[in-house]
């Protein structure tokens, strides 16, 4: 344990003690505005809307340290492709004649050139990018996921904790997560998760059609960003319907069917039909996902943890082979608690951290609650589904995002009533929490910026920021070392390859670069040396060259 991380413990260690000697600390502060706050929080769609701007305007008013971001990640290049593919007014695009040079991680080649991931938060960046930037379509859907959790709170609890439910929500993910900064998603689905339970004690309450339509406009939503996950998420969401379906306290079928199944059902299907079409587009089969077809063609790698891995296979390229039967096979769980512990470990660090496992004092209280025993319930069956899965990153717990704030702040409720001796710990603990997450921002916010000028992707996204300040159209060939890290890959390129001015291809030992210059003839060639120290782009010409003109930036 180094020094930093001690540090860090014993200054919450001496926080949660002042509780015993100080319980009321700032208590004239903290009551107006706790005062304030339970009075906002009964205008119940202001809360919402203010969620929702509390995600956007602080995250676009911190640009000038914290600028949009650079992808970095294998999946964010794929999203951006899909995000680009549809912002063209397409869903696939053909497959290249150079497609070997131009091979890349996470990406179809054939029988379409398209990204293999679901369509939803592609959807969202080609939103973003006809506004301006992809990116914009990430930060409109933090907000969306913001307002959309408060909304859930406000059917699960009071409105002063939905309240602070959301605030808690934008602290901790809304700002300055990698949610917000990054463009493989996360929000997309946490929405949908969002809308689905929300509607849940709606439905059982007052049966409403829009209650119903959002319910299915969630379903929707996960299946086209999560499918696995969402559907192991609706399960007992579907099962609670059901059981209240054939209880006493239902309404007559003549209510029911109108204001309930006749709405889910016609937005369900035609989610069914929207999925099997963009199936088709893709990868020729409605029954065929992208994904699906990823697996069979690069991964060859099993699902779940109980299967064994299958045989390696042969790949066109170096960076290939190493991805997929090194790398990929190393992060194998070994056994069912190797997989708990590493996706407990993730899961924890991305939406709890140290201020909000101070509420789990209140655990043991909140297991006997009957008011929140089903998001209980759907927490441990959700768990028990992501466990059995051998990928994980914290965006695959994406739609339980609602449910895990409502726990908390649920917890929260509980450790406020807390007294010591008459002493009002609990009180301190609960104002503790906030100021810990509030004090967190700005350190991630330093942080963030301290390190926004380092990174291969920074020396890429430079790279075609100089370039595209050029004119006429260039060709990239990527040469890669021996050593070569394979997360960082260059080799992306947008849905329309022929029109983009910049083209990046792979060289590929043993594999003679004739017929990918032949074909792209037109263009200024450079070849770029991505694993010297510094990368070096130099022209064709003289790819020799020890010191040339580099348009990388330093």
């Amino acid at each position: 344990m180094n020094f930093l991380l001690r540090f860090h413990f014993f200054i919450l260690a001496s926080l949660l003690c002042l509780a015993w000697f100080v319980p009321r600390f700032g208590d004239r502060w903290f009551r107006r505005i706790e005062e304030f706050g339970t009075r906002f929080a009964r205008k119940k769609w202001a809360v919402v809307v203010f969620i929702a701007l509390a995600t956007v305007l602080p995250r676009a008013a911190l640009l000038w340290v914290m600028p949009i971001p650079a992808p970095n990640i294998h999946d964010e290049f794929s999203y951006l492709l899909a995000g680009d593919t549809f912002a063209h007014g397409r869903l696939a695009n053909p497959p290249h004649p150079m497609w070997l040079f131009l091979e890349t991680f996470h990406v179809l080649q054939h029988p379409t050139y398209a990204s293999i991931y679901p369509p939803a938060q592609g959807g969202v960046l080609a939103f973003g990018q006809l506004l301006g930037n992809p990116w914009v379509g990430v930060l409109l859907s933090m907000a969306a996921m913001g307002a959309a959790v408060t909304w859930a709170m406000q059917a699960w609890l009071p409105p002063r904790w939905a309240l602070l439910g959301g605030v808690l929500v934008v602290l901790r993910i809304g700002l300055i997560s990698d949610w917000m900064n990054s463009y493989w998603g996360g929000a997309v689905a946490a929405t949908g998760g969002a809308l689905v339970i929300g509607a849940l004690p709606r439905i059982r309450q007052r049966l409403r059609l829009g209650d119903a339509v959002l319910m299915a406009l969630g379903a929707a939503l996960l299946a086209n960003s999560r499918p696995l996950e969402g559907l192991i998420f609706c399960a007992p969401v579907a099962a609670a319907v059901i059981a209240w379906l054939f209880s006493k306290k239902s309404p007559a079928a003549a209510v029911v069917l109108p204001r309930l199944i006749l709405p889910i059902a016609l937005v369900l299907m035609a989610t069914l039909g929207f999925i099997a079409h963009y199936n088709w587009r893709v990868t020729g089969s409605a029954l065929l996902f992208p994904e699906t077809l990823d697996e069979k063609v690069y991964t060859n790698f099993p699902l779940f943890i109980w299967q064994a891995p299958e045989k390696p296979l042969k790949y066109n390229n170096p960076q290939f082979e190493e991805f997929y039967n090194v790398v990929a096979r190393n992060v194998y769980p070994r056994s069912l608690w190797t997989s708990l512990i590493r996706k407990s470990h993730s899961t924890w660090l991305f939406f709890l951290g140290s201020a909000l496992s101070i509420p789990f004092l209140a655990f043991p209280r909140v297991l006997c609650d009957k008011r929140i025993r089903f998001l209980l319930i759907q927490c441990l069956w959700s768990g028990l589904g992501l466990l059995v899965v051998v990928w994980f990153f914290p965006h695959y717990v994406a739609p339980l995002t609602a449910t895990i704030f409502m726990l908390i702040v649920q917890m929260l409720r509980h450790l406020r009533l807390w007294t010591i001796r008459s002493r009002p710990v609990g009180v301190y603990l609960t104002r503790l929490v906030i100021l810990l997450l509030v004090a967190r921002v700005p350190f991630s916010v330093a942080y963030r910026s301290e390190h926004r000028e380092f990174g291969w992707n920074l020396e890429r996204a430079g790279i075609v920021r100089e370039l595209g300040t050029t004119t006429g159209k260039h060709l990239i060939i990527v040469s890669y070392s021996s050593g070569h890290i394979v997360d960082h890959e260059w080799v992306y390129n947008a849905a329309d390859i022929d029109r983009a001015q910049i083209v990046w291809a792979r060289q590929i030992p043993g594999r003679e670069l004739k017929p990918l210059l032949e074909y792209f003839r037109e263009r200024r060639v450079w070849i770029l040396e991505a694993d010297a120290h510094p990368i070096r782009l130099l022209p064709l010409s003289d790819p020799l060259l020890a010191e040339g003109e580099s348009v990388a930036s330093k």
